[in-house]
């Protein structure tokens, strides 16, 4: 597989969900170095993040990331992502060897334009693997947006140790309808993903994803 180093620089458009998750639900789909922060009692927050990279990406792709947390390690707070699919092969090399995560190939179905309304809010996005749907988002056309920079910390891990990468994210952001649906053969349906507390869209979006770091070491598992 022939990807860039890091770090990648991506252009594109991408709607982000917002959800309260159960940290005992996702307890097991976080490494047991990380603790994970309760925003309320026994929740986290977590969300579906679904984009399309085009021209001026280091690669064109689509891809859907799950955050199924937010962590804590060492005094670095981080989004932890249990789950993860693009549709370019060349992605999920570089995705797995640079930053540690558990990229899959999937198939996207974009739907909806401004004459054309394939879904209830007009548009949609549905996420494939082979047979098997894993999640489908309705959404609204943005209709005001403003231009704000964000950035922040993601975790991920190899086999030996904890890494913590950059992101940063330029872009118009507006609030949006969001509807997801999340079948129960879906891999992360575990998750038990309600309806979303908030969808933003990011337009004109431009994203640099930074080279992890080393922050810890993984516990070592012995089997006898």
């Amino acid at each position: 597989m022939v990807y860039p180093s890091a770090p990648w620089n991506l252009q594109g458009y991408a709607v982000q969900t917002l959800q309260l998750v159960d940290v005992a639900r996702v307890r097991p789909l976080v490494p047991s170095e990380l603790e994970i922060i309760s925003l309320l009692p026994g929740k986290t927050l977590g969300g579906i993040y679904i984009s399309s990279y085009g021209l001026g990406s280091v690669m064109e792709y689509n891809e859907l990331i799950v955050v199924s947390a937010i962590a804590n390690y060492a005094g670095k707070w981080g989004a932890w992502i249990s789950h993860i699919y693009v549709d370019n092969p060349n992605s999920v090399a570089g995705g797995r060897e640079i930053w540690g995560l558990p990229k899959e190939l999937a198939q996207f179905s974009w739907e909806g334009s401004d004459s054309v309304k394939a879904a209830p809010l007009g548009y949609r996005v549905i996420v494939r693997q082979g047979n098997r749907q894993l999640c489908s988002l309705n959404y609204s056309q943005q209709t005001l947006a403003f231009p704000l920079p964000f950035s922040g910390n993601v975790f991920s891990a190899d086999s030996s140790n904890v890494l913590l990468f950059k992101g940063e994210l330029a872009s118009r952001i507006g609030l949006i309808r969001g509807e997801l649906d999340v079948p129960q053969e879906s891999p992360f349906a575990s998750l038990n993903l309600g309806q979303p507390l908030l969808t933003v869209a990011c337009e004109d979006m431009r994203l640099t994803v930074a080279a992890p770091e080393v922050v810890g070491n993984r516990a070592v598992e012995f089997s006898y």
